[in-house]
């Protein structure tokens, strides 16, 4: 059963359709962990023109799914509530598995380390129990909307 739903979800990142790339939350612990969950419909937008005789998910976007996991963990934090959680690094990306349209991804992303507004998570995507992406994804907090930089 999900934690937060995709409406709850967009309380706390400032991603939208069609860039909105995870369906729940099923588990938070804010600022340490969290983990997420993204069912691939046959017909997301990127199958038509990635290998469109062998659908296949583009790695970059289950990064992009790992990094979206991991700006709910940071953002729910009270502190910063209202911010945007901008990539600062990726290191370590590993694809092990092709991930196919109609499978479930399991994302998870670890909080390691914080040091003022930049951070890093260790993120791992699963399908079925089995690891098909990880990744150490470094994030920098960025100001409120309208705050400036």
């Amino acid at each position: 059963m999900a934690l937060l739903n995709q409406e709850q979800i967009k309380g706390i990142i400032p991603h939208r359709d069609p860039f909105l790339l995870i369906d729940e939350v099923l588990e938070l612990e804010p600022g340490k962990r969290v983990v997420a969950q993204k069912t691939l419909k046959p017909d997301e937008f990127w199958f038509k023109g990635h290998f469109p005789q062998e659908p296949v998910q583009p790695g970059v976007l289950t990064i992009e799914m790992l990094a979206q996991a991991g700006a709910v963990c940071i953002l729910s934090l009270p502190e910063y509530k209202g911010r945007v959680a901008y990539f600062a690094g990726i290191d370590k990306a590993k694809f092990k598995r092709k991930i196919l349209p109609g499978e479930t991804i399991r994302l998870e992303l670890e909080v390691v380390k914080v040091r003022g507004p930049v951070g890093v998570g260790k993120a791992v995507a699963t399908v079925d129990g089995k690891k098909a992406v990880s990744a150490e994804l470094t994030f920098a907090i960025g100001p409120a909307e309208g705050e400036g930089a």
